[in-house]
């Protein structure tokens, strides 16, 4: 009979665990896994990647509900463990008691909230899981939103940069003087925090922080030297702490964290712990790589075969928000220590190598981190360095007196080279598994998990594929479009297209989708593709639309909606400033704010009050201003030559103009337009996804420009002499985004992967296409251009929001 195990906490070093004790040995226990979420082991690491919009939460799971049931384990999610009696040996949980015979401890870390006047106002949350990430999304759904990340740590500018990307104005509090200072010598946190800052996130150092303050939210916070930085969130990235009360409410030894053997065992021989919330010989762990040695302890130790843990030494590669960073060893400076530098200000590139004597023992790197594990190696082993002394700064590649071909620093990496820093995958490990037949990265990830976790080495991994198996070596292909099938969106797009399929049932079935009715990853993206392709023959699908498109608002974290009225052109008129006040004290509307858009937002408004306040909205002649859509949102203008002495052209009419022409059109994302009168620029044309700049002789049209996580400058599309041509232009471009462009890139991206020059061929050199892209969008416009609520409000039974509770699955907005 199966002995019982019991695990306390779903997090990615028990998931470790389970898997290792599994693939040795599936009948050796009855598996019971308590976890306080809602849910079973995803990967910690991805979530900035949810919290930017890059990936969908289902897209980081690492045991979904199949592999749970497929290996006998007995979820007991969503319940807190209230008590452990180590005397009966059971575990007591909020709906009852389970007995085992082993029991491992997984509770992980707890976050550390500076304990200042307001840390428990609404809108104050910590960044450790997907509760907090989807907290973050819902705040960053107000418009013109500010955020204040407080810590300037790898997780407090992941989320600072997430925060960024989802539109947030966005500040760093950091107490030390330069960021990531635990990882990053002076020199690279500044190169660091230059990047950060050229991306539009605002960094503070040394600055402590007095007080949070608020009302009955957040509202701003106060710095010692009495700075007050306005946010309408904050997010505590200062630290974590052993997660230990269970531990300690049953009198195990517990210090800093729960006290382990080198087996992993607590001072209870049938109690394990691993993980974030263990003390191992006086040392706590975060980083996920000596997590995953404990698991393998864990499971031999479960298993009675001898093991014991050695903490090794651990090299960080971290990449925060596009910025390549590598430290290890030791980079303090010292008597007997002599530094090697590298910079190049030009490609943001900095190399710094600590010695001492002919030993290298520490190494710091920023923008280029290509050789960072073979420097971690030579680190390691204490190698003696003397005769590649003057060009080791060069990397692997050089040592032999000539530069070789990129692939020769990975060729040169000796097979103990270390690969994958999460899973302490060797690049000998990799080598064999490559001979044993695991010929791509999706089966070198299943065979030895390298690249399996954060994904920062998967571009070494791909290089020791290619210098291993030479010509045999295939390109990996592009990611399929989900789970549910093996395509691509630009596949996807195409047989759309060649084979007329014009129905979301067309595509199931013609294009052999797993799922017969496809899921939440791909359903947004097929029913975009059919409206865009067939607008007079597909009819949209609302149900496949995001939380946010299908109740025509913003949904807040706290269940109330975001209302924001259309003004053209950032325009308005008594008439609908006073319908907007009326408005917001007829339904108590507890916030009114002036977006960054030229448009003023009702936040807090009830589910079952909005089809009546878009009711009394539409009785002044304000329209959905579509702040929630993936399509146009804004045209910013400034007041052109109408009122400016340096202005050139009629700024505002055009941008009025152009927001009637384009406005209710669904696009593959959120798309923002500006019109200046002037190049002087006040309405930021060059950095919106479609820019008009006024000249005495024109209009000068860029494209692709951002100002969100990423700082782009538009590129120049085309000058234009009337205003007709320019809003020709500017509808062509459009259609030609929406015909073309992978759903949820946005249109810098798309220019950026099909070039400038194709897209000027399109428009600039082919009139007669031009006006064919025109009247293509004109006919979508014809049936989709319609305010949506004044078509709910009208209904006779309108539809009723209540609040959302749980937004899990509407996490991808």
């Amino acid at each position: 009979m199966s002995k019982k195990l019991v695990v306390i906490g779903a997090g990615m070093a028990s998931g470790r665990v389970l898997e290792h004790l599994l693939e040795a040995d599936k009948e050796a226990y009855d598996v019971t896994l308590f976890n306080a979420e809602p849910r079973g082991n995803y990967n910690r690491i991805m979530l900035s990647p949810v919290l930017s919009g890059e990936k969908t939460y289902e897209e980081i799971v690492t045991h979904d509900a199949d592999w749970y049931e497929e290996n006998g384990v007995t979820c007991r999610f969503g319940e807190h463990v209230t008590q452990i009696d180590r005397e009966r040996k059971v575990v007591v949980g909020q709906n009852g008691e389970v007995a085992y015979d082993k029991l491992l401890i997984a509770t992980g870390s707890a976050p550390f909230i500076i304990p200042v006047p307001g840390k428990d106002l609404p809108g104050v949350i910590a960044y450790r899981d997907l509760e907090d990430t989807n907290a973050m999304i819902e705040a960053s759904g107000i418009e013109g939103g500010k955020a204040v990340v407080i810590g300037g740590g790898l997780l407090g500018l992941e989320a600072a940069a997430g925060l960024k990307a989802r539109g947030m104005d966005v500040t760093v509090l950091h107490l030390m003087g330069h960021l990531m200072e635990r990882q990053l010598d002076e020199a690279a946190g500044y190169l660091l925090r230059r990047s950060l800052e050229d991306k539009g996130i605002e960094i503070k150092c040394q600055a402590s922080t007095a007080a949070i303050l608020g009302e009955d939210k957040v509202e701003a916070v106060m710095l010692q030297d009495k700075t007050v930085i306005p946010a309408d969130l904050v997010v505590m990235a200062v630290g974590i702490r052993p997660e230990t009360r269970l531990a300690t409410d049953t009198a195990l030894d517990v210090e800093r964290g729960i006290t382990v053997s080198d087996a992993m065992v607590t001072s209870d021989p049938d109690v394990l712990a691993v993980g974030e919330c263990v003390e191992h010989r006086g040392q706590l762990f975060g980083l996920v790589a000596p997590l995953y040695d404990q698991a393998k302890v864990v499971a031999k130790t479960l298993l009675d075969e001898a093991a014991e843990f050695e903490p090794k030494e651990v090299a960080t590669k971290l990449k925060v928000t596009g910025c390549d960073l590598f430290s290890a060893g030791d980079f303090a400076e010292g008597p007997r220590r002599e530094d090697i530098v590298f910079r190049d200000p030009a490609r943001g590139v900095y190399k710094r190598l600590v010695l001492e004597g002919d030993v290298l023992v520490g190494a710091v790197m920023y923008g280029d981190t290509a050789d960072g594990n073979w420097f971690f190696g030579l680190i390691k082993d204490k190698t003696d360095v003397s005769e590649m002394r003057e060009t080791l700064i060069f990397g692997p590649a050089y040592q032999g007196g000539d530069s070789l071909d990129p692939m020769a620093a990975v060729a040169a990496l000796p097979l103990d080279a270390e690969i994958c820093g999460c899973n302490g995958v060797s690049k000998g490990q990799i080598v064999e598994a490559i001979q044993a037949g695991s010929t791509d990265l999706a089966a070198i990830k299943a065979t030895t998990k390298a690249s399996a976790s954060c994904g920062t080495c998967t571009g070494l991994v791909e290089q020791v594929l290619a210098t291993t198996l030479g010509d045999d070596f295939v390109i990996p292909a592009p990611a399929s479009i989900c789970g549910c099938t093996d395509l691509t969106h630009e596949d996807v797009r195409r047989l759309i297209k060649s084979k007329e399929l014009k129905s979301q049932e067309a595509v199931w079935q013609e294009l052999g989708w797993k799922s017969r009715n496809g899921c939440h990853v791909c359903r947004p993206a097929i029913n975009y593709y059919l409206l865009a392709d067939w607008p007079v023959e597909y009819q949209d699908d609302p149900q496949s639309r995001f939380v946010n498109e299908r109740r025509h608002a913003n949904i807040q974290k706290d269940g109330t909606y975001s209302v924001v009225p259309r003004m053209w052109g950032g325009m308005t008129t008594p008439n609908e400033l006073r319908a907007i006040a009326d408005a917001a004290e007829k339904y108590n509307v507890p916030t009114v704010h002036v977006t960054g858009g030229q448009r003023i937002d009702l936040l807090g408004v009830k589910g079952e009050d909005l089809p009546a306040i878009w009711a009394d909205l539409n009785a002044a002649g304000m329209v959905s201003g579509h702040a929630y859509a993936k399509g146009l949102r804004t045209v910013k203008t400034c007041v052109g030559k109408e009122h400016c002495r340096f202005g050139t052209q009629d700024s505002t009419g055009l941008g009025i103009k152009l927001e009637e022409k384009l406005w209710g059109s669904w696009s593959p994302h959120k798309v923002k337009l500006a019109v200046s009168g002037c190049p002087r620029n006040c309405a930021e044309a060059t950095c919106k996804d479609i820019g008009v700049v006024c000249v005495d002789s024109g209009y000068q049209v860029g494209v692709a420009g951002a100002a969100g996580m990423d700082v782009k400058e538009t590129e120049r599309l085309m000058d234009c002499t009337t205003e007709e041509e320019t809003i020709e232009v500017a509808t062509a471009f459009m259609q030609l985004y929406r015909e073309n462009a992978k759903y949820l890139d946005r249109p810098y991206k798309w220019v950026a992967k099909v070039g400038l020059d194709w897209v000027k061929e399109q428009i600039v050199e082919d009139i007669e296409n031009r006006k064919a892209l025109v009247e293509r969008f004109e006919l979508s416009q014809s049936i989709y251009q319609k305010d949506p609520w004044a078509e709910l409000a009208q209904e006779e039974e309108a539809p009723k929001f209540a609040p959302l509770a749980n937004l899990t699955l509407e996490a991808a907005e």
